[in-house]
């Protein structure tokens, strides 16, 4: 008669292809759909997804949640508090609707920050790739760039806008001519690395043209630092904005922007704190999450971190 212990010896026999097989079928996935398994296990970055998801649900749907004109003037209305009057957030000192001008401030700021962020992902790809590829015009490119990076970011925005005139495209520039540089010396770096690399010299070998080996063999893996860097950028960028049109450099009142509210509520703290309390709030809650979402992206993508966990 066979015993307790040949009987689980015959289990674990019998189990053991079958976690083989397992363990193929998980390394024979797509490395893309692996991210994604990992992507949503990061805590961090379901927070960050959580809190960027409402901001960005508001803005996509401006008209549908927040249906009151957010320019349109009420002075009998000024300054209800929060729920007064079937205003959800009160209004300012104009009697427009807080809440309708955070909402449409909050599509302003998601319009701005993924504009920067384009620029961003073209150009600063583009300068990059080029100065880390062809390290003939390496040294003019990062020249030009490391003048560009000598100056504090918000800064140099300030001088360009103040040259430019305060509006909302003259703000998606200045930003964009602000953060190109730092895309482009991420860029640069991973460009330099794969250039050394086995496949790309083997390419260079079969006599592939410099635009083919850059489009198919570099940039795409390339991608996983890039990402992290565009998606801390989208919130240096809606930061960056709030403080622009706070200083009255962004977009020309009355368009709604948190800046711009902050700005005009910041006299009428003690009365109506409200006005530069709520704003302040959806700022936050915005940054934060595209941080938490950069942090969690820069764990699953990030091979060192992978490897440290």
């Amino acid at each position: 008669m066979n015993g307790p212990d040949t009987r689980v010896a015959a289990e674990t026999a019998d189990d053991a292809p079958l976690e083989e097989e397992f363990e193929v079928a998980v390394r024979r996935q797509p490395p893309w759909r692996m991210t994604v398994r990992r992507l949503f296990r990061h805590r961090l970055f379901l927070m960050g997804l959580g809190l960027c998801s409402v901001i960005l649900v508001a803005g996509l749907l401006a008209q549908v949640i927040a249906p009151l004109d957010p320019t349109k003037l009420a002075m009998r209305f000024k300054f209800r508090a929060p729920g007064a009057d079937g205003y959800l957030f009160g209004t300012d000192n104009f009697g427009r609707s807080l809440w309708s001008r955070v909402v449409w401030g909050a599509q302003l700021s998601l319009y701005i920050g993924s504009s920067v962020v384009a620029l961003n992902a073209v150009f600063g790809t583009l300068i990059g790739a080029s100065a880390g590829y062809f390290r003939r015009i390496d040294n003019a490119l990062m020249r030009i760039n490391d003048a560009l990076m000598a100056f504090p970011a918000i800064l140099l925005a300030i001088a360009i806008t103040a040259v430019l005139g305060p509006s909302t495209f003259n703000a998606i520039l200045a930003l964009s001519i602000v953060y190109i540089p730092r895309t482009a010396r991420i860029v640069r770096a991973s460009v330099i690395v794969l250039r050394e690399m086995e496949y790309v010299q083997a390419a260079v070998a079969a006599g592939a043209g410099h635009w083919r080996i850059l489009r198919r063999h570099i940039l795409p893996n390339a991608m996983a630092p890039l990402i992290v860097q565009l998606s801390f950028l989208f919130a240096y960028a809606v930061l960056a904005e709030a403080t622009l049109s706070f200083l009255g450099m962004g977009a020309v009142p009355p368009t709604p922007t948190w800046g711009n509210i902050m700005a005009e509520g910041r006299q009428y703290l003690v009365e109506a704190p409200w006005i530069i309390t709520i704003p302040g709030i959806a700022l936050m809650i915005t940054v934060m999450g595209l941080n938490l979402l950069g942090d969690g992206l820069r764990d699953v993508l990030d091979p060192r971190l992978r490897i440290q966990q």
